[in-house]
Order: structure tokens, then sequence, then C-alpha cells
């Protein structure tokens, strides 16, 4: 958790972010100029998060990605150039995230996210993944507890996306408008509108608490039917990255599609969800990475970035779910 105020803001920043110090005020701006961030994975998902904190004003940014940069890279992520193709998508993204903000320090890491040791995270103040598989989330997000560090992760496929939260205890101000009732010396009564801010404190709980859920106990039986699809959709994909060490393939599409099937069936008997609890047409709509569905899900990821760092408001706790099957985002509590 960022605890300190950060560095006086200077001059030209308080006039490149006057915005957003009249929206959120120079406090919350001060903990924004502080924060060092990692992003890994650089796919459309991770540029949207990318763009969003460099204009947001974070101390710095480091994109970490050991992959090159695909046809698909170079359609969903804006900060790859079209000639990149080939190259180290993370080197390939910096030079156009680092035009957006000048007074944010851009860095990119080509290593992969498997072979970083526990000791790597803890320079950063907020951890942002996705394309990782999930015993790698799971890893890092026990890291992140353990040195109280900001955890979020997130991933698209397709036309569904996801994203996950967790910052342990969270400390935010609100805003509460108050009513009044008051009698005046006439007889007649006025209410007087007051706005206070109320100090709050929110609870979060682990990626592997949120995923090894029992689904038998009463608790958790009893909320099944309205808990969205998307995420046993989330779980069905997790498992077919663990298995195959990739995401869905357009180019094996056909073959693909009967192996999410399989993991489907398997899946939701072990878990002992009825098989129609998920739509079967899922399968055919978690290839490649939508523009549009990178940008929904990035900009909801990083503004709960955003929402954390500056103590403002309180982030989703603690899944937000994105599918075409619904046609809405949902924010779903799941492990608590």
């Amino acid at each position: 958790m960022i605890e300190k105020q950060g560095e006086n803001i200077t001059e030209d920043e308080a006039a490149l972010y006057d915005r957003q110090i009249r929206l959120w005020g120079l406090d919350a701006q001060k903990r924004l100029r502080a924060s060092r961030v990692l992003v890994a994975g650089l796919c459309g998902l991770g540029a949207e998060v990318t763009k969003n904190l460099v204009l947001s004003g974070v101390k710095s940014i480091k994109m970490l990605d050991h992959r090159k940069v695909t046809q698909i890279d170079i359609c969903a992520n804006f900060l790859a150039p079209h000639d990149s193709l080939g190259k180290n998508i993370a080197e390939a993204s910096k030079e156009r995230a680092q035009i957006l903000n000048p007074m944010v320090q851009v860095t990119a890491d080509t290593g992969n996210i498997a072979d970083k040791n526990d000791e790597y995270f803890t320079q950063f103040d907020v951890v942002c993944i996705s394309r990782c598989q999930r015993e790698h989330l799971v890893r890092i997000n026990n890291v992140c507890n353990q040195n109280k560090i900001l955890f979020f992760a997130g991933d698209v496929f397709g036309m569904f996306g996801y994203t996950f939260t967790d910052v342990q205890e969270h400390h935010y101000v609100e805003e509460v408008k108050e009513h009044k009732t008051v009698k005046k010396q006439d007889g007649k009564t006025q209410t007087n509108e007051t706005t206070k801010m109320v100090k709050r404190v929110e609870t979060f709980y682990p990626l592997s608490q949120a995923l090894d859920v029992d689904w038998t106990t009463k608790k958790y039986a009893s909320q099944l039917r309205r808990v969205s699809p998307a995420y046993f959709i989330m779980h069905i994909i997790m498992e077919f990255m663990s298995l195959h060490g990739r995401t869905p393939d357009p180019a094996h599409r056909k073959e693909d599609e009967v192996e999410l099937l399989t993991i489907k069936n398997a899946l939701m008997d072990k878990m002992n969800i009825p098989q129609e609890k998920v739509n079967n047409n899922f399968a055919g709509i978690v290839f490649g990475q939508m523009s549009p569905v990178c940008a929904i899900v990035g900009g909801i990821l990083a503004q709960e970035i955003i929402k954390t760092v500056s103590q403002k408001d309180p982030p989703n706790n603690n899944f937000f779910f994105f599918s075409t099957l619904d046609g809405a985002g949902v924010v779903e509590c799941v492990g608590h």
C-alpha cells in the first residue's frame, strides 16, 4: 500500500495535471506521482493500461514481456508500430508510451515473467499482469501480499475479458452527503445539505482463494445461480493456458474450440457445476484480441489502479468480467 505522499509536484506537472488535480485533489496526484508500476504482458490490454497510467502521471512504468510482436499484436496494441513485427513487444511499445507523457519514466524489460524471482516484484508499488498462466499469477499475487504491494491482473480473449484486484486492506476516503432539517424563526423548516469526508476500509483476498471455491458448500451453492458464467469461462481459459502454454489461437480455431469444450466438460464436473451454467457458444468468441474489448477492460483495470493508488474511491472487489455473451460488464465478489 502506498502511504507516502511523494515528492512535491513541480509547476510543470501542476500545469499538465491541472484538470485531474481539480478532480481528485493534490494529495491524490502526489500519491500517483510516487507510484512505481510494473505492467507485465504488452497485449492489447497491457497497452491500454499503460497508456492510461502514463497519462495519469505515475512516477515510473516498467513494461515486461519476452514475446515478439505478432500480427494480432499489431492490430490490438497501438503502442507497437506496424514495422515492429518480430521485434520484442516491450521494447517496441516503449517509444510511443514515453511520448504520451515525458514526465513519466518508461522502461522495458525483455525478460520472461516466469523466470523472475520473488525479489524482482518488491521494487514496485503496483503490479499489473496479463498474458500469464494461473500458477504464475498465484505465485506473484502471494509475493505482493507478503510485501504489501498492490496486485492487479486481467486478460482479454477475443470478445471476453476479466480483471482481478487484490490490494489486501484498502483505506480510502468517501464523500458522504448529509441532510439536516432545521427550524427557522418563522416556524418553517429548511433542509440543509452538507458534504463530509468519511474514512473507510475494505478488505480484499488473494487470487488463490478467489479461484479455489468449493461450490458444494451451503454458502457458495446459494450464490451459484447469481454468479456470472464469465467466472467459469475464465477458469476454462486458464486451464487451457496451463495445458498448452498459450492462449486459444485463431490459426487453430477448429481444434482449439474442441479442446475448450473438452476442458469445460471436465472442469464443470470437477467443480460440481451444472454444464448448462456455461453456454458452449463461449468457445467461438475467445480468439485473438478485439480492440474495443481491450479498451473497455483496459480502461476499467487502469481506473481501478488509479482509484486504489489515489485512495479516493474503493476499487472493484474483486473480479470484473466483460463478455459479448452478456452484452455488459459485471462485478463479482468471489472467495470471501
